[in-house]
């Protein structure tokens, strides 16, 4: 029998070598176009979070978090992973291959089988968990997207946390299974079948299949952008806050569904309605949005033991939500990108060769060179005496040497038109970290007993109306430059405004005017301008074609609501 040996190991050692895990082509192509889009979508995602007041996780991760127009590839890579889920069920049917998850692998967690066996079926259930946090996901990011907000936006939260822990659990689960060697074959595409059509017509339905519902979700958004038809009235409205006007009942309203800001009852949610008319000449607007108290009390000046202290909470770092003033935006562009026409970049330094926000929240700037026109009604710095700032998005601009330093406000591409504005501030700046103690006080009331008669009777409770009459702001000719000597005749505990009328509007700064008024918990403004002003760059004509989004502030400085599809005006 000894002769037989040296036959019998020819033999051994023609026997096949374990041949590396491989997979088919379809199902590597499609898994690494679904993990591109979604590892992308919780990137971005993960960043509009970590701007939420009191965010802990993913404000954690913020250093390595992406920066800069986020909204765009957030929306994006939502859509295209909406065509991976919808492909990938088609290509596994059609290449028969629907085993690999069936429910059924469930079975064998009941009875006594091999590990390998078991971590099948996990990694089969597991499967079924993805398309399920996916599909809430999308759901809940579509209600967001249309505008819908509370409890919406914390189950869209958790529905992403899913997603990322079932990544970590995903690649346990196969190296359990097969090791190292099921991971890699993602990277070995098993050889093409000879038979025509075995692989390549499953994957082209599916293709297909995909591309054509992330078109449709695409187009179908862009189609449906809600119109607002501005009639020609001979009669102009008057301004005054009130929608009784005849006029207005020519006005078909649009309704705008915005989310995501702070205070607002605790929701964060406002629903804005909108309304315009237009003689020859003017366009006139009128606004309606919801907001539970009238707050026009901002940072409010309060005589202590040891001098003037500003009431705040963020005031240094332009982040105040509790000692502020209402307020109303509303921007134009002629086109229609995300994130208000791509003029949003999140997160601390968006612009890698400039100073970012003191609030590390972002900052508002084109990148094309182009310029948006930009309305803001402040309630105590002009809105309630018929002015709404007239300002701008365009190019950021080069920071100054206290703003490169970051001991003042950057604000990139965010301005005021050309002109002066009537309001300034009682009080000297300080940088970030202060405001903590005294302040230096700029003018005096000439008569403090006058000063806190006209803001009436007032509660420094945030959540407290403040009263219908109240005037939170002092005129130049109302008050003393500050001197000890006027200091010493006002007693502690006296409470004064902090903003300071001066001068008058001028310029292009001037262009929009108009008046407001809030009852039932609601604030309605109306305001005009000009068709078109003689600052065509910045002042975009009011015209067809134009588009338009709303923000809603709740004593907030820069905390508003969030409004992501757009209105598109339609002047007839």
């Amino acid at each position: 029998m000894g002769e037989l040996k040296p036959v019998r190991h020819m033999v051994e050692g023609l026997a096949p070598k374990a041949l590396p895990a491989r997979s088919d082509v379809g199902t590597i192509v499609l898994h690494w176009l679904m993990t591109v889009a979604v590892l992308v979508s919780l990137a971005t995602g993960l960043r509009l979070s970590a701007d939420a007041p009191g965010s802990w996780f993913a404000a954690a991760l913020s250093a390595i978090l992406p920066q800069g127009e986020i909204w765009t590839p957030h929306l994006i890579s939502a859509i295209a992973a909406l065509g991976c889920v919808v492909a990938y069920p088609i290509y596994r049917h059609a290449a028969n291959l629907h085993r690999r998850t069936s429910l059924r692998k469930a079975v064998v967690l009941t009875l006594p089988t091999a590990p390998k066996v078991r971590w099948g079926a996990v990694n089969a259930l597991l499967h079924w968990v993805l398309f399920g946090a996916i599909l809430v996901l999308t759901v809940t990011g579509i209600l967001l997207y249309v505008g819908q907000g509370g409890v919406v936006v914390q189950v869209h939260y958790v529905s992403a946390l899913v997603v990322m822990g079932y990544i970590v659990v995903h690649l346990v689960g196969h190296y359990m299974y097969g090791g190292v060697g099921q991971w890699l074959r993602l990277f070995r595409p098993q050889p093409l079948r000879i038979r025509p059509g075995a692989i390549a017509k499953p994957l082209a339905v599916a293709s297909a299949a995909g591309l054509a519902t992330a078109a449709a979700a695409y187009l179908l958004d862009e189609s449906v952008v809600d119109r607002l038809v501005i009639p020609a009235v001979a009669d102009a409205p008057a301004l005054d806050g009130d929608l009784s006007d005849a006029v207005w009942r020519e006005a078909a309203p649009v309704t705008v569904h915005t989310n995501q800001g702070v205070n607002l009852g605790g929701s964060g949610t406002s629903t804005v309605e909108i309304r315009a008319v237009r003689d020859a000449e003017r366009v006139y607007f009128a606004f309606r949005w919801a907001d539970p108290n009238r707050s026009i009390k901002r940072l409010p000046l309060v005589k202590a033991e040891d001098g003037w202290r500003l009431l705040h909470e963020g005031a240094d770092v332009a982040d105040e939500d509790v000692y502020y003033e209402d307020k109303f935006a509303v921007t134009f562009s002629r086109t229609a990108g995300y994130g208000v026409n791509g003029s949003t970049h999140m997160g601390p330094k968006p612009l890698t060769d400039g100073p970012g926000a003191l609030n590390q929240r972002g900052l508002h700037y084109t990148t094309d060179g182009t310029y948006m026109d930009m309305w803001q009604w402040k309630a105590s710095r002009g809105g309630l005496l018929g002015q709404i700032d007239d300002m701008w998005f365009g190019p950021p601009v080069a920071p100054n040497p206290a703003q490169a330093a970051g001991t003042a406000r950057y604000s990139a591409g965010y301005d005021g038109d050309a002109g002066s504005k009537f309001y300034v501030y009682n009080y000297v700046d300080e940088p970030p970290g202060g405001y903590r103690g005294p302040v230096q006080v700029k003018r005096l009331p000439a008569d403090w007993r006058a000063t806190m008669t006209k803001i009436g009777t007032f509660s420094l409770d945030p959540n407290e109306n403040d009263s219908p009459d109240a005037q939170w702001w002092m005129h130049e000719a109302e008050t003393v430059p500050y001197s000890p000597e006027a200091d010493a005749a006002i007693p502690v505990g006296t409470v004064i405004p902090a903003v300071l009328i001066t001068g008058t509007y001028s310029g292009s700064r001037a262009d929009v005017t108009g008046a407001a008024s809030w009852a039932d918990g609601h604030w309605t403004l109306e305001a005009t301008r000009s068709l078109a002003t003689e600052d065509d760059l910045k002042d975009l004509p009011i015209e067809t074609g134009l588009y338009l989004w709303v923000a809603v502030f709740d004593r907030t400085q820069t905390r508003h609501t969030r409004h992501l599809r757009p209105v598109v005006l339609d002047l007839q």
